[in-house]
């Protein structure tokens, strides 16, 4: 991986919480460095392949595990929201996911629109692939019921910005979250990190880190 100048290569030994945000083609190397260390470890990196992504599992056996595709606590709250609110709503209330980030983002949609939509489809009991929609153009027809939309926009400088949609017949409820500045990021990964040092092996998500998942 790419390191800049005046920033060591390797971690120092005795290090006891690794936080990756590199590219997908590094984390294998880097995490199974960590597994052999006895080293938590925090994957912020999205776009695995299905080879680098069963070599991360592998090492969960081995290490504790936390891997996200956002480490934003605001983020990870909306998500929860979002699993709440399609389940007190049902397919009734059709969901449109509408994400926004900076020209130079190279995936659409966002790791963050898809952990939206999985929990849409969680909190609904179904299965994404099964009622995803990415995008429109042309004659598509009536909108099914119980689909799932995403839509990406680029443009500009924008950090993130994503709007999940119920809209119902006689109202339409909306939640929504805007990254202000990537600290929120930094500030989520060094609590994961924090909190990933006194566990057990395995793999977890942001719903351990904050609770959801013990509720």
């Amino acid at each position: 991986m790419d390191v800049a100048s005046g920033y060591d290569a390797a971690w120092p030994a005795g290090t006891e919480a690794i936080i990756d945000f590199t590219f997908h083609a590094a984390v294998p190397a880097n995490i199974e460095k960590a597994a052999a260390e006895g080293a938590a470890y925090v994957i912020g990196t999205t776009g695995l392949t299905p080879e680098e992504q069963a070599r991360v599992d592998a090492c969960a056996a081995k290490i504790p595990v936390v891997q996200a595709a956002n480490y934003s606590l605001g983020v990870n709250l909306l998500i929860d929201l979002v699993r709440q609110a399609a389940a007190v709503l049902g397919p009734q209330y059709d969901v449109e996911i509408v994400e926004m980030h900076h020209r130079h983002k190279k995936d659409a949609p966002s790791g963050t629109a898809l952990m939206l939509a999985h929990a849409a489809a969680d909190g609904r009991g179904v299965k994404l692939d099964d009622v995803a929609c990415y995008g429109r153009e042309g004659i598509v027809g009536e909108r099914p019921e119980g689909q799932i939309a995403l839509h990406a926009l680029r443009g500009g400088s924008v950090v993130g910005d994503h709007t999940v949609m119920f809209a119902g017949d006689v109202e339409r409820v909306e939640i929504t979250h805007k990254a202000q500045g990537r600290e929120a990021f930094a500030a989520g990964a060094l609590r994961a990190a924090k909190w990933a040092a006194g566990q057990k092996p395995g793999k977890y998500t942001m719903r351990d880190v904050l609770g959801f998942a013990r509720q």
